[in-house]
Formats: C-alpha cells, structure tokens, sequence
C-alpha cells in the first residue's frame, strides 16, 4: 500500500506541534513542566504498548487510566485551563475592528475623565508611600475578583481612591478593582504570580498585580509602600518606575 501523504496531513502535523507548543510554554511558566513531560512520557508508552506492541491487557489498563486521567489533569490544571480559556474569550482583535467605528472624540473624552482620577491618586500615594493595588477591568469579565472583596459601585473619583488605601483603612491591604468606568470593589484578592523572575525587590502587591494580568487581560496599577514608585503590570509583564505622564500614556493606550 503506498505512503499517502498530503496537504492535510502537514497542516493537521503542524496544528498538533503548535498545540503542544502552547502547552509546553503554559506549564514552564506555571512552574508545571516536570508535569507536562511525564505526561508526554506517558502518552508515548501508552501509543507503543497498545498500537505498537499490541498488548490487549495492558493496553485496555492503560486506557482506563487514560480516560480517569483527563478528569484528573482538569482538576490539577484548572488554573492553566481556565488562563487559556480566559486568552480564547478575550477576543482583542474583534474589540479593535469595533474600536473604529466609535466616536472618537467622545471616546477620547470619557477616557480621560476616567484616567486622570486614578493617575492623580497614584502620584499623591506615591508621594506619602501609600501602598496600593489597582486592577482596570478590560475585556475578560472580574466578577469572580470582585467577589471576594466588598463592593463598592461608586464613580471613579480621586480622594475615594486614596481614602481606601489609606494606611488605617480596612481595604488598604486588598486590590481594587475598576469595571466600566466604575469601582466596582476594594479589598480583593488576586492570584499571586509564581514567576522566578520577578525581582527580589518587588513584594506581595506586584506578585499579585502580575498575577491578575497573567490571568486575565486587565491592567494592574502599582503603588509601593516602600519606594512610592509605580509600576504597571499589563500581559504578564512589568513597567517599573513610571512618571504620572508614562501612567497616564500607558492607560490611555491600553484601556
């Protein structure tokens, strides 16, 4: 019988590497990778001992594991799952087709009646080193973050900002979290990143301010209490150090 190979073999060969390329990337940066190979390590015994070597009894055993396995892999890697599926629903590129056909002017305007409230916050607690943790919802909905804090509802305004994370209020130790212009909750808690990269010198606030955005697509505002610097985490990476203008661009563009 003569080896038939065509086109839809290269792409169904070439869709499966870029699967498990994605795969590898997600379990190294989740810490997870010693996982992902021993599963690989598994799958390919698994493929030898029942299509190569034919064996039925051990085949059939293998089988059974594999079938509890996927219910046992959902579970382990929930968090992994749900990043992926959190990166599926964004739809980005859909938003910015959309984003065209806007008011522009308008548009321009109610950004900056957003923006400048909690720019201007971020300087003043940065000045008194008021530690502070802002998390600006985009296209991937908060509203599991938003539960675990206490909601607030209220327009976004500059002395609430700094009232909240005022160092003897009870919400000054959670992230707030803005929703469609609004705040929507303070006091929330975020996943902590456990990326090794991250410097020493950055503590619990930027671990979970990059961990929000490794989650999700929202953007996380930063105010050390330490240094008073401010730092953005947007897409799983860090911009240390910005001024109120760099704040301000950085928003304008993202948001």
């Amino acid at each position: 019988m003569p080896f038939d190979f065509g086109i839809k073999d290269t792409i169904d060969i070439l869709l499966v590497a870029l699967m498990l390329y994605y795969i590898y990337r997600l379990m190294k940066e989740s810490r997870s990778l010693n996982v992902f190979i021993g599963i690989m390590v598994f799958v390919l015994i698994w493929l030898f001992v029942s299509q190569v070597l034919e064996m039925r009894l051990m085949g059939s055993i293998l089988d059974k594991l594999v079938s509890v396995g996927v219910i046992a892999l959902i579970v382990l890697f929930q968090e992994e799952i749900r990043k992926f599926l959190y990166t599926l629903g964004a739809h980005q590129r859909f938003r910015s087709f959309l984003h065209y056909f806007k008011n522009k002017d308008k548009e321009q305007e109610e950004d900056k009646e957003t923006i400048m409230p909690i720019v201007m916050a971020c300087m003043n607690m940065a000045r008194q080193k008021v530690g502070a943790l802002i998390v600006v919802e985009r296209g991937v909905a908060l509203d599991d973050i938003v539960e675990t804090g206490d909601k607030i509802d209220a327009a976004i305004n500059q002395r609430l900002i700094e009232n909240i994370f005022f160092k003897n209020s009870p919400l000054h130790d959670g992230a707030m979290v803005i929703s469609k212009k609004r705040i929507k909750a303070a006091g929330c808690i975020l996943p902590v990143s456990h990326n090794l990269d991250i410097p020493k010198e950055l503590g619990l606030r930027h671990r979970a301010g990059l961990g929000i955005s490794q989650a999700s697509d929202a953007i996380a505002i930063i105010v050390s209490e330490e240094t008073g610097r401010i730092s953005v985490a947007n897409k799983g990476e860090f911009r240390l150090r910005l001024s109120a203008e760099e704040l301000e661009a950085v928003l304008a563009k993202e948001m």
